[in-house]
């Protein structure tokens, strides 16, 4: 028996000795990873739309008579007063016409007034009763129809006018000669297109709006919230230094797109903008109690976005999550997490669902995640 003691106590000592080893492997194997909690914040989200780009007025500059072309006063690209003198087709077969038509007119005015005079010869005569009252019922008559005669040449002069002034073609507005395609020479049927004219002094920018967004828009708007006010970002990256104001909204949604067509005016005072540009459009609107959750904490699965929460016995436990928009470095996340929550802030790609960590608090990426 006195024997066994000792032997009894060194395997207890040995035990506890191996627990401790145990312990302290367990300790050692726990890595150490950086976790953020999470806060609320009031942040202003912006909200980015592909845009099309149009001048307020873009009209294409048809002939309306046929001819050849005879010169161009303008050239491609050049800003062009309402009025200005453009092109110029040949228009001597309209001035024949309009002499002619001239000529018709002269003489059916020459036969109005033959007409007149016959009438009151005839009238003298009834009243004489030389001749019956028929005769001058037939003179009032061809009378009347020498009229209608002066009417029709009247219309034709005019008509012939018309042509004339077609020949000269002048710019509607103030605005930008687009490419011309046609020189000077070509003969050009009716309705050929010899230009386009752009007024760019400012420009409209078209975009889609999602019908759940267009719904929250309008609540804002009518409780006087709303920012009417967008900007713009050029195809380049850059950004358009002024600020356009969205105008109008259409009348009806795109059944098949569940979304409506808006509108915003931009000033556009250098010409910087062309019609038919394309650009991002961005809504900024104002986001409360939302809680904004950096982009190296969150890994997707199946198209799905997730978090790693870290329990009070700093046990990694995934958590699905739903952004609702990227803010800078950011996920913006209303609902699925809560103030207070810990993450982890990095390394989701080396540890599990369970495991046990070290937990190293980054207080400072926490504030740069949060202030972004």
């Amino acid at each position: 028996m006195g024997f066994l003691m000792p032997v009894i106590l060194a395997a207890f000592v040995c035990g506890c000795t191996a627990t401790s080893k145990d312990t302290a492997t367990q300790e050692e194997e726990r890595p150490e990873l950086p976790v953020v909690t999470l806060k609320t914040v009031d942040t202003v989200l912006k909200s980015a739309y592909v845009a099309d780009v149009q001048a307020v007025k873009n009209v294409e500059i048809r002939t309306r008579v046929k001819g050849f072309l005879e010169k161009i006063y303008v050239d491609e690209g050049q800003p062009v007063k309402k009025g200005q003198l453009l092109f110029k087709i040949n228009d001597e077969e309209y001035r024949v016409m309009l002499s002619k038509a001239k000529a018709a007119l002269s003489n059916a005015q020459a036969a109005v007034r033959a007409t007149e005079l016959e009438n009151a010869r005839i009238k003298m005569l009834v009243d004489k009763k030389v001749i019956s009252k028929s005769e001058l019922d037939v003179a009032a008559a061809k009378l009347t129809a020498d009229l209608a005669t002066v009417d029709e040449a009247r219309s034709t002069v005019q008509s012939a006018e018309n042509h004339m002034a077609y020949t000269s073609l002048r710019a509607p507005f103030d605005g930008i000669i687009d490419r011309i395609p046609l020189k000077a020479g070509s003969l050009l049927e009716e309705g050929a297109l010899l230009t386009d004219i752009s007024d760019i002094s400012s420009m409209f920018a078209y975009f889609s709006f999602p019908e759940n967004e267009y719904l929250k828009y309008e609540r804002n708007k009518n409780t006087g919230t709303a920012d009417r006010n967008v900007t713009l970002s050029l195809s380049d990256g850059s950004s358009y230094k002024h600020a356009g104001k969205i105008e109008i909204i259409e009348a009806q949604i795109e059944q098949s797109t569940g979304s409506i067509d808006l509108r915003a005016r931009f000033p556009n005072p250098e010409k910087l903008l062309r019609h038919g540009a394309t650009a991002k459009l961005y809504i900024t609107s104002a986001a409360d109690s939302v809680i904004l959750v950096p982009q190296q904490s969150v890994f997707d699965i199946q198209d799905k976005s997730y978090v790693y929460l870290v329990d009070n016995n700093n046990t990694l436990h995934i958590k699905s999550i739903v952004p609702i928009t990227r803010l800078a470095h950011n996920y913006v996340v209303k609902g699925s997490l809560q103030p207070g929550d810990r993450i982890l802030y990095e390394g989701t790609q080396g540890v599990r669902d369970g495991q046990t960590i070290k937990p190293v608090v980054k207080a400072k990426a926490a504030l740069v995640a949060l202030a972004k």
